[in-house]
């Protein structure tokens, strides 16, 4: 984190700051890259046959319509209005459900009964202060499913001026998910797409067992 950048200043910024502003700018780095070429590391964790997913924080639409190309039944839930518009002009031809949701508590997703079988999120946890983090695992296991899995993305490095972003670690999130009922399926360590400097990224592939097959759960580790 930037050292002239005070807790106190990021936590009065709104997790989706600058998002708005930049948003053309955003969508064109986020089409840049391939949903393979960022999700590589876990492509093996993602559902073979036709299944239930929600993409958090979806921004420009690439990773849902990619899953959506695949015939799963896709959910994009982006808080900043202006990705929500280009991410439905971008993928038109792919049948993707936008709603105007956020975590920590997913307020639109929670009061309904749905149920996924995989939950993404890209380039999200590290917008989430500790507290919010905590409130925001706790939603994700209410929305996942039995035996659903969740895969999530963590920055690592400087915070882009403007943005409300805060350290994160594996060993945290790890921990956070097991108070959940969550086991690790797998954690890989990697460079930043983008080339940025500085910026490197870990990735999870996180599962909800039943409680009879959780002491059977195995991790797979890759480092890039």
């Amino acid at each position: 984190m930037d050292n002239d950048i005070s807790d106190g200043r990021l936590l009065s910024l709104d997790s989706t700051a600058g998002y708005g502003d930049a948003a053309e700018s955003l969508a064109e780095q986020y089409e840049s890259v391939t949903f393979a070429e960022v999700h590589r590391e876990v492509l093996h964790l993602f559902p073979a046959h036709p299944s239930s997913v929600l993409d958090i924080g979806a921004g420009s639409g690439r990773d849902a319509a990619a899953l959506a190309a695949r015939g799963h039944r896709v959910v994009a839930a982006e808080p900043t209005a202006e990705l929500r518009a280009l991410g439905r002009r971008i993928h038109a031809d792919k049948e993707i459900e936008w709603i105007d949701d956020a975590l920590p508590e997913l307020p639109a997703l929670s009061v309904c009964a749905r149920r996924f079988d995989l939950i993404l999120l890209t380039a999200v946890w590290m917008h989430l202060d500790p507290p919010q983090r905590a409130a925001g695992m706790a939603a994700l296991v209410r929305l996942l499913g039995a035996g659903g899995r969740v895969i999530l993305s963590l920055r690592h490095g400087p915070v882009p001026a403007g943005r409300r972003m805060f350290p994160v670690s594996a060993q945290e999130t790890i921990a956070l998910a097991e108070e959940h009922g969550l086991k690790v399926l797998h954690l890989a360590h990697r460079e930043d797409p983008h080339t940025r400097e500085g910026v490197s990224w870990t990735t999870l592939g996180l599962h909800h067992a039943p409680p009879s097959l959780q002491e059977a759960t195995t991790v797979s580790r890759g480092v890039r």
